[in-house]
């Protein structure tokens, strides 16, 4: 494994933002927190990246977006990336906005991998159904056993807990009025999300300085046993073929960094996991898990510092 480069500039400031789920006021205390925290000519130039998972659970989705889109006219010296987690990727599927599969396929081809899942699941069967991927028929869909016993909560709709979603937009859980309720900027911003993002040179605190290293941002991670380089083509191209997208829904498989990537000192960050894990170069920043008792954190480069909306800072 080759050494991090020691940095000699003064780095720029990266804030990455774990899952918001829908909790708006957790979101605006989290930026105030960052923009308190950060030096403002460093916040005023930072890359802020989020994580993913801005809907679902939480009760103000459509403000969650508001906020989100507004950043950037607001900001306008910042870097704004905007991944896609799983429930946003399952969201834009029932609004219409996914790309279409590269090989022209119809999204209904990748349903039967999972349709043994589909009565349980209760998949969505309502107006256009039969031209959307899977994932927006599982996130719109009334799922049969009402208690998520991994969680120890009760679903919220569907097994995405999609309803407080719907409910947002003014519309019942399942209803297919959900894609006139979306403003065509909230379609945009779900059409635009990528699946990865990467930085060539990101400076990190260490025990030895600071050092250089590249980044790799994506919602749950990279999967430990296949090619790295095809992984990132593939979520650079954002291929739907695939009706279930590892990066942003793995759980054991993408926790670890791939080992090929231990030889280029490379930061991988997410979110997804529930849990704020930092292990050497990994790290998963998904503290809420989108638990309305849990807060909402940002880890902030190069001071490795975690930043939560519960902070009573000093103004």
């Amino acid at each position: 494994m080759s050494e991090p480069k020691a940095c000699t500039t003064k780095p720029r400031v990266v804030c990455c933002v774990g899952d918001t789920h829908g909790f708006y006021t957790k979101l605006q205390n989290l930026w105030s927190n960052l923009q308190t925290t950060i030096d403002p000519s460093d916040f005023n130039a930072a890359l802020i990246i989020f994580l993913g998972d801005y809907c679902d659970r939480g009760p103000d989705t459509k403000k969650v977006l508001d906020f989100l889109i507004s950043l950037p006219s607001k900001y306008p010296n910042q870097r704004h990336v905007f991944l896609s987690g799983n429930h946003d990727l399952a969201f834009a599927a029932f609004v219409g906005v996914l790309p279409k599969p590269l090989d022209g396929s119809e999204f209904s081809v990748a349903w039967k991998e999972y349709e043994a899942n589909e009565e349980r699941e209760g998949w969505f069967k309502g107006d256009g159904y039969e031209r959307m991927h899977l994932q927006g028929r599982r996130w719109a869909g009334s799922i049969k056993d009402k208690f998520n016993a991994a969680k120890n909560t009760q679903y919220k709709g569907s097994i995405y807990d999609a309803g407080p979603t719907f409910a947002s937009y003014g519309v019942p859980h399942g209803s297919a009025d959900l894609v006139k309720a979306v403003p065509d900027e909230h379609k945009k911003f779900l059409a635009d999300m990528v699946w990865v993002h990467e930085e060539d040179d990101v400076c990190i605190e260490t025990e030895d300085g600071i050092k250089h290293c590249k980044l790799i941002a994506v919602h749950a991670g990279l999967e430990k046993e296949k090619d790295v380089k095809q992984q990132l083509e593939f979520l650079r191209a954002r291929d739907t073929r695939v009706p279930k997208i590892e990066a942003l829904s793995g759980r054991k498989n993408v926790w670890n960094i791939p080992k090929e990537l231990t030889e280029n000192p490379t930061v991988v960050v997410s979110g997804h996991h529930g849990k704020l894990h930092i292990e050497g170069l990994r790290l998963i920043i998904d503290e809420g898990g989108g638990m309305e008792e849990r807060p909402v954190a940002a880890v902030v480069l190069p001071s490795m510092k975690i930043v939560r909306n519960t902070d009573v800072l000093a103004n």
